[in-house]
C-alpha cells in the first residue's frame, strides 16, 4: 500500500473515531451532568450496567432525525443494539434523556421497531429502558406514528418473546403504552414517573392538586395501579433484579427456561412444615413460609422466589422459583391479606401471570388456601364476575404442566378459580388439613340446619355441634378423594419430593386445544 492510500485510510478511520466520540458524548457534558444531578445514570451507563461486560453491539449509532426544526440529535435520542445477560442474547433499547429529553421522533421510533423486529426473528428477549419526554412536538404526527408502529410490534411480540420494560425517568402520555403492552414493567423509586396525564392537566381539568410522585411514582404505580410489577430502590438494584428475573424465563416461546441447580436435594423431608399452618381455619399465616420451605433453597442465602407484583393485590402471591432446578410459576393465596379471598385485582393478577407462564412453557403450581370470592357491593358492581372468570379461563386455557396443592381450605367457586382438576389441572394434592366444600362450616350449618336451630332450646350449642358434624362429614379431603376429584391426600412433610416427582413426570406432556384464530377472554 502506497503512502497516499495509507493516509486516506488513516483519515477515514480518524473520521469514524471522531464521529463515534461525538455520539458517545450524547447530549454533551452539561446535559450529562444535569442527568447525574438528578441521581440518574445515562442511557449508555445503564446498558453497560445491565449487560455482561463487553457484549454490547450498538445498532443505528449514526441514525439521526431528518427534521430541520432543530439541531442534530445524536443517535436520535435512543441507544439500540444487542448483547448478553449471563451469556444469553438479548436485544435492548435505552432512551437518552440528555438528547432532546429522550423524546420520540420518526427515526427514534424506527430504531426501536427494528430492535423488536430482529428480536422476534431470532427469538431473543427485549429489554426497553424508558426515560423520555414523549413524542417530539416538532415532529408532529411522525412521532405519534412511531408510537403506533411500536404498539403494533409489542402486540405481535406478545407470547413470542419476553418483553421487559424498565422505567427510569419520565414516561407520560402515549409513551406509557409501549411498556403497558410489554410483559413486565420495572420502575425505579425516586426518579421514575408514569401517568397518562400529568399533575398540571389534572389541576386544569379537575381542579385536583397532586404531585408527580403521588400520581405516578414507582411505589404508587405498583401498589395502587398494578401497572409496575416491581418498584426498585435504585437503578443498580433494578438491573440486578432484571438479570435474575431473566434466569427463570426461556428466550422465546419455542424453548424452555434454563434448569439451574441451587444445590438443594430433591428428597428433602420437612417434618415441621405442617406446624406453619394453624389448626384454626380462621387464623392467618404467611404463605411465603411455605414457599420458602417447599421449593429449592439457595446456598447463597438469597430468597428462593422472585415475586411479581409483591405490593399489589397482596391477597395472592405470584412468583417464580425452582423445583429441583426447574423454573416454575407459583400462584398462592395469602391468608395474611384479606384472608386470601379472591377479589377483582387478585383475579387480574393471577390470570395474567398464568397466561404468561403458559405462553413461555413454565409449569404452574398453585398453593391454595382460599375462603372464596370477596363479598360486597364494590366487588359486585366492579365486575368480580367477569374478573373472576379470567382465572377460570386462564387455568382451562393453559397447556403447560399444572399442579395444585390445597393446604387448608377451598370453598365455593374459588375451588375452580384456584386450579381445580376439572379446569384441566394435571395433578391435584391436598394436605389432611384441607376443607373442600361449597362454603365453610360456619356458613353452611346455619343454612342446612335452620329449622332444627329454630326449634332448639339452646340454638347456639346445637349450632356448634352441627358445625362440628358438617366439618367431619363434608369439609375434609377424603370425600373429594373418594370421588376422584383430587389425586392424593399427602403427608405435608413429604410435599417437596411429591411435587418434584409429579413435575418430572408431566414436564414433557403434550396437550392440544381446539384450533382458533385467537381467544376472546373475559374483559
Amino acid at each position: 500500500m502506497n503512502e497516499e492510500a495509507k493516509q486516506v485510510k488513516e483519515n477515514q478511520l480518524a473520521e469514524l473515531e471522531r464521529r463515534r466520540e461525538k455520539i458517545i458524548e450524547m447530549g454533551g457534558r452539561e446535559r450529562v451532568e444535569a442527568q447525574k444531578k438528578r441521581g440518574k445514570l445515562t442511557a449508555r451507563e445503564r446498558i453497560d450496567m445491565l449487560l455482561d461486560k463487553g457484549t454490547f453491539q450498538e445498532i443505528g449509532m449514526f441514525a439521526k432525525s431528518r427534521s430541520t426544526a432543530y439541531k442534530e440529535v445524536v443517535a436520535d435520542g435512543v441507544i439500540t443494539g444487542y448483547g448478553e445477560i449471563d451469556g444469553r442474547r438479548v436485544y435492548i433499547f435505552s432512551q437518552d434523556f440528555t438528547s432532546m429529553g429522550g423524546t420520540l421522533s420518526e427515526i427514534h421510533g424506527k430504531k426501536i421497531c427494528s430492535i423488536l423486529d430482529s428480536a422476534m426473528k431470532v427469538g431473543c428477549p427485549v429489554i426497553g429502558i424508558n426515560d423520555g419526554g414523549g413524542a417530539r412536538i416538532q415532529d408532529g404526527v411522525e412521532g405519534l406514528c412511531g408510537y403506533g408502529e411500536m404498539f403494533k410490534r409489542n402486540t405481535w411480540a406478545s407470547g413470542v418473546i419476553p418483553q421487559i420494560s424498565i422505567i427510569a425517568g419520565p414516561c407520560a402520555g402515549g409513551a406509557v403504552y409501549s411498556p403497558a403492552l410489554m410483559d413486565f414493567v420495572f420502575m425505579v423509586k425516586g426518579i421514575a414517573h408514569s401517568f397518562i396525564t400529568g399533575p398540571r392537566v389534572i389541576k386544569a381539568v379537575l381542579g385536583e392538586e397532586v404531585s408527580e410522585e403521588e400520581l405516578g411514582g414507582a411505589a404508587v404505580v405498583q401498589a395502587k395501579a398494578g401497572v409496575a410489577c416491581r418498584s426498585e430502590n435504585s437503578e443498580e438494584e433494578c438491573f440486578q433484579n432484571v438479570r435474575e428475573f431473566l434466569s427463570y424465563l426461556p428466550s422465546n416461546n419455542r424453548g424452555k427456561p434454563p434448569r439451574i441447580d441451587w444445590g438443594d436435594t430433591p428428597d428433602r423431608i420437612d417434618t415441621s412444615l405442617f406446624d406453619i399452618v394453624p389448626a384454626n381455619p380462621s387464623k392467618p399465616y404467611d404463605m411465603h413460609k411455605i414457599i420458602e420451605r417447599v421449593f429449592d433453597q439457595r446456598k447463597d442465602g438469597k430468597k428462593n422466589c422472585f415475586e411479581i407484583f409483591p405490593k399489589f393485590a397482596t391477597n395472592i402471591i405470584t412468583c417464580f422459583t425452582r423445583l429441583n432446578g426447574w423454573s416454575v410459576g407459583v400462584v398462592a393465596n395469602q391468608p395474611m391479606a384479606k384472608a386470601g379471598c379472591l377479589d377483582i385485582d387478585s383475579c387480574d393478577k393471577a390470570s395474567r401471570f398464568i397466561r404468561f407462564c403458559d405462553a413461555f412453557n413454565i409449569p404452574i403450581i398453585s398453593l391454595n388456601d382460599v375462603p372464596g370470592y370477596m363479598p360486597g357491593t364494590d366487588q359486585e358492581w366492579g365486575g368480580i364476575i367477569r374478573h373472576g372468570a379470567k382465572t377460570l379461563y386462564a387455568y382451562a386455557e393453559a397447556t403447560v404442566p399444572k399442579i395444585t396443592l390445597t393446604i387448608r381450605k377451598t370453598y365455593g367457586g374459588s375451588y375452580e378459580g384456584t386450579g381445580g382438576k376439572e379446569e384441566g389441572v394435571d395433578l391435584v394434592f391436598c394436605w389432611p388439613s384441607t376443607e373442600l366444600a361449597v362454603m365453610g362450616p360456619e356458613g353452611a350449618a346455619p343454612i342446612i340446619f335452620r329449622k332444627e336451630l329454630e326449634k332448639a332450646d339452646n340454638p347456639q350449642a346445637l349450632l356448634q355441634q352441627k358445625i362440628k358434624e358438617y366439618r367431619e362429614e363434608f369439609a375434609n379431603p377424603y370425600r373429594a378423594a373418594g370421588d376422584f376429584h383430587i389425586d392424593d391426600v399427602i403427608n405435608p412433610a413429604e410435599t417437596r419430593p411429591i411435587l418434584i416427582r409429579a413435575l418430572e413426570t408431566i414436564k414433557d406432556k403434550v396437550e392440544d386445544r381446539p384450533k382458533k384464530k385467537h381467544d376472546v377472554m373475559p374483559t
